[in-house]
């Protein structure tokens, strides 16, 4: 029927639903993740310094034969090897992976050998796989050597059709000689390349006292050995603390060579002489990830933005070696000068952080110091040794039983063949005749004919004999430590050969060696000395015209253009090489250098582009600084203080709060102090005039200061310094430009504080000193 219901029903999906707080099942699901980001992508194994993409890699091209000695073969066809059969991620990033491995700017010991355009120092990307062809390199080689020797487990592929090893055995120290970079979750790692021959140096020390101090290491472990050279320039003391800690930086230089030099010192400074004294400097390594490309451009935007004056051009002149040129402004400028200022300008001059977190042969991350690390590469060393040698000895047994049957069935020739021609079952006769083993008599009997005539008994014992006395040596190896040691010590040692100093790829590239002392040199000195007259206006709009034009009469701009609206508030005259201090009303102080003002065509800029000054707050002065220089400091209310120019000057934009203000008060006279003054005069909205002693004027670097002079009404409406010898001077009203000077001020002076007395005839109605 068919409302008949069935038997058996699908289980409902929705049955196998659980019910969990959102943040548990999310917080369990992200540490799955994390730990897989961990342990299966951006960490390396501390074995064989490989993650499992670059492992990957390497295994696929041993499975496409592409040895150094075979051909190449398309990447294209390595990618989608590795993408279908071992790592299911994008083609991209693996491709990316092995491109890395190819390039000798990025590895120090290259585990490819590419062919066609694997990218360049530049910074250029390689071309795409289709086009570039790769093999193995010799090192890589050495790296996978023991694979087929049961060193090593092997584990299923994500899909278990085939299976990859957990890890390379070979006993090239990957981890420490081509380093590793990755960002985990919530970790990561960091490794300079080293030189084989240092680390096996002091692998050796640990294998002959594994208890050695780390200040023994690193005297025959000098730090990092990058691919691109260069030079590392810290001391031995913050080298060796980071490696003892596993975590540090190092600060990376470029190095100036140039071969061509007439004398040795010449070379070793890069400076080539030119005819007529001129000379230049030539760059022949830079640090090590840095593109060639952008440390010019970097070069060439400092000379564009007149930032490194003394520096006139800059040459790529490089083919297959680095050769960066770099033409001083004048045969006069001093060399040494020119290389400390692109240190501190350009990444001529970087820093590298170490961090050895790695994963140890249990899979957990730790971060490792260089004794650690090498301790635990030892071990895992010795552990493939002992696995090698168990499984030579599997193979020797099974040998020595084959051959333990031939040298009966020599001795037997005839009764054998007998047993073949006419038994029915000639295997079964033979093993119960024989006393064979199945293997032995199927051995026999899978035999050719014609490879019964070499079955001579001199050469079988021969074999039989060899083969005993290594399966005596390779227990006597398993059984004795020390001889372990010895034995990979002598590996190591042959190691150290094939890398040593004298071969090409083995001698060492970076110098290790501390910093002479940085030449002192200040920024300011890098600037053209121009003179250069300042204009700003009253909306704040500020300008630099070349050269020291007229300011007019009044001194507050003469016959400047600005904007309807707008109108002149300070004009000065200054050099290129000074300092601005522009104070506004709020108490704050800002900094701006003459050499980074707008041009003086049109109106300028706003100065609010530059300085972060409030809206809300006027300029009310701007002073060329003076080295060692002071000023006078007086808000709305009557209080003050002298305060140094040096510690006015601003590092940022924000500039520097000077001045403590309160509710509606506000900064009224920035005036500067001269040398020969000994006295201040400070007058009220009251008319009413004080002079005390300029030595009762505290000294400060930031506050309210003291009171100048007490008001009944009204508050400060100017202050200035004077010598009182030389009396008090104020210009008379009109157009005459007339000053009047009232020499005997002794009516005037008080103690600081006073309420005053009435100025001298004649003194400005707006009760400003001028």
């Amino acid at each position: 029927m068919a409302d008949e219901i069935p038997d058996t029903l699908e289980p409902d999906p929705f049955d196998r639903l659980v019910d969990a707080p959102f943040d548990a099942a999310l917080s369990e699901r992200y540490l799955v993740y994390a730990l897989s980001t961990i342990t299966a992508r951006s960490l390396p194994d501390l074995r064989d310094g490989l993650k499992p993409v670059h492992r990957r890699l390497l295994w696929a091209m041993r499975q496409l034969k592409l040895n150094p000695t075979d051909a190449f073969k398309k990447s294209a066809r390595v990618v989608g090897d590795v993408i279908g059969k071992y790592h299911p991620h994008g083609d991209a990033s693996v491709y990316d992976a092995m491109v890395r491995l190819a390039q000798d700017f990025a590895l120090r010991y290259p585990l490819v050998e590419g062919q066609g355009n694997f990218g360049n120092i530049d910074g250029d990307n390689a071309a795409a796989y289709r086009y570039t062809e790769a093999r193995l390199t010799r090192t890589a080689m050495l790296l996978m050597q023991g694979l087929d020797e049961g060193t090593v487990d092997f584990i299923p592929t994500y899909n278990g059709e085939e299976s990859e090893p957990d890890i390379f055995p070979g006993i090239f120290p990957n981890l420490l000689a081509n380093g590793a970079s990755g960002i985990a979750v919530g970790m990561a790692t960091n490794i300079p390349s080293h030189n084989v021959a240092e680390i096996v140096d002091a692998t050796l020390k640990l294998i002959d006292n594994p208890r050695a101090e780390h200040a023994e290491l690193m005297e025959v472990f000098h730090g990092p050995d990058f691919a691109t050279g260069g030079l590392v320039v810290d001391s031995a003391d913050v080298i060796s603390a980071a490696y003892e800690t596993g975590r540090g930086s190092f600060r990376m230089r470029g190095r100036f060579y140039a071969a061509e030099a007439a004398s040795e010192d010449d070379r070793d400074a890069g400076i080539e002489r030119l005819g007529g004294g001129q000379w230049q400097l030539v760059i022949s390594e830079i640090p090590y990830q840095v593109q060639k490309g952008r440390l010019i451009e970097q070069i060439a935007q400092l000379i564009a933005d007149r930032k490194l004056p003394i520096l006139e051009d800059v040459r790529d002149e490089s083919d297959e070696q680095i050769r960066i040129v770099l033409v001083p402004r004048s045969r006069n400028v001093d060399p040494d000068l020119l290389k400390e200022s692109l240190y501190k300008l350009t990444d001529l001059e970087s820093r590298f952080g170490l961090n050895l977190n790695v994963l140890d042969a249990t899979r957990t991350p730790q971060v490792m110091g260089l004794g650690e690390v090498l301790q635990h590469w030892i071990a895992s060393q010795i552990d493939i040794l002992l696995r090698r040698s168990h499984h030579r000895l599997e193979q020797i047994a099974r040998r020595l039983e084959l051959l333990e049957g031939y040298i009966i069935a020599f001795l037997n020739l005839d009764r054998v063949i007998e047993i073949i021609r006419t038994e029915d079952e000639p295997k079964q006769v033979m093993m119960a005749e024989f006393e064979l083993t199945d293997r032995q008599a199927e051995a026999i009997l899978n035999m050719r004919l014609r490879s019964l005539r070499k079955l001579e008994e001199m050469e079988l014992r021969k074999e039989h004999d060899a083969l005993l006395a290594e399966r005596d040596e390779l227990q006597k190896l398993i059984d004795s430590p020390a001889r372990q040691r010895t034995r990979l010590k002598r590996d190591l040692t042959a190691l150290r050969k094939e890398y040593g100093e004298d071969t090409k790829l083995g001698r060492r590239r970076t110098t290790v060696a501390e910093a002479a002392p940085a030449v002192e040199f200040s920024m300011d000195a890098m600037i053209e000395k121009e003179p250069v007259t300042v204009i700003i206006s009253a909306r704040g709009w500020v300008r630099g015209m070349k050269g020291h034009v007229d300011l007019g009469a009044d001194g507050i701009g003469g016959e400047f253009k600005f904007k309807e609206g707008d109108g002149p508030a300070f004009a000065l005259h200054a050099q290129t090489t000074d300092k601005l201090l522009i104070a506004s009303g709020d108490g704050r102080f800002y900094t701006l250098g003459c050499d980074k003002l707008p041009g003086g065509r049109g109106f300028g800029e706003p100065l609010r582009t530059t300085l972060d000054i409030d809206s809300g707050s006027p300029v009310i002065a701007v002073l060329v600084y003076r080295k060692g220089g002071q000023i006078l400091l007086a808000n709305s209310a009557g209080r003050g203080f002298a305060a140094e120019m040096d510690e006015l000057l601003a590092e940022t934009r924000k500039g520097r709060q000077v001045v403590n203000l309160k509710d509606t008060i506000t900064l009224k006279v920035v005036r500067e102090i001269a040398e020969a003054d000994d006295h201040v005069a400070v007058v009220g909205d009251n008319r009413k005039l004080v002079i005390f002693s300029l030595e009762e004027l505290p000294v400060m670097a930031r506050g309210q200061g003291v009171q100048l002079q007490r008001y009944r009404d009204g508050g400060l409406s100017d202050a200035i310094t004077l010598k009182l010898d030389d009396g008090l001077s104020w210009k008379m009203g009109g157009d005459s430009g007339r000053v009047r000077t009232e020499s005997d001020m002794w009516q005037w002076k008080v103690a600081r504080g006073a309420a005053g007395r009435l100025p001298p005839t004649g003194f400005p109605r707006d009760n400003r000193f001028g």
